[in-house]
């Protein structure tokens, strides 16, 4: 079976942490900050670690050996 590739896109965006978590930036902070609240763009600032489905999904189909 050949080699499953991993997605271009996904190794952008994700990293996995030492402890196997998939850690990423907070979405909705490239533009139109006019509209958005103070408290918005304190909480989005810096990464955040995905909840354990949404890593499963991650890990399994867009980073399957685990970047």
């Amino acid at each position: 079976m050949p080699k499953m590739k991993t997605k271009s896109g996904a190794k952008k965006r994700f990293k996995i942490t030492a402890n196997g978590r998939v850690k990423c930036q907070a979405a909705g902070k490239r533009h139109g900050m006019i509209k958005r609240t103070n408290k918005f763009i304190r909480d989005a600032r810096g990464t955040f670690v995905l909840s354990d489905e949404d890593a499963k999904v991650v890990k399994k189909h867009f980073l399957p050996y685990g970047r």
